[in-house]
């Protein structure tokens, strides 16, 4: 799968190519997404502008990756989703799962504002102590 990676101070904004995201894809997007779990900067701004079709499996792929991000206190959202995939994904009941947002500038502000609380919690586990 060839993306495009443009990697800012606190995120990598990542571009799947398109039209389709399918069950035959879901193994190699995580193998594409999951490593940037090791990397200093962790979260993934994932653009899908060019993905006019996706499945029930790569939509599935995509909550699992995601929760495991969250898991790991990393941020991962999901912008810029077509219209078609958007109705396809609240048809499935799994948008309002995932960490939606209709542009990357808001998605920046996603990545920016989960940094800030994971840093105040992690301070608050510190005065607890």
């Amino acid at each position: 799968m060839q993306v495009k990676i443009d990697t800012k101070e606190k995120f990598h904004a990542i571009t799947l190519p398109g039209p389709t995201l399918s069950a035959s894809m879901t193994e190699e997007l995580s193998e594409c997404l999951l490593p940037y779990l090791q990397n200093d900067v962790k979260n993934v701004v994932l653009i899908l502008k060019d993905i006019e079709t996706v499945d029930n499996a790569a939509a599935e792929s995509l909550v699992a990756i995601q929760q495991q991000y969250y898991e790991n206190g990393a941020s991962f959202v999901i912008c810029e989703i077509q219209k078609p995939v958007e109705e396809y994904l609240d048809k499935e009941e799994l948008l309002e799962v995932m960490n939606v947002t209709p542009t990357q500038s808001e998605a920046w502000d996603i990545v920016q504002m989960e940094e800030i609380e994971r840093e105040l919690l992690n301070g608050d586990d510190d005065s607890n102590l």
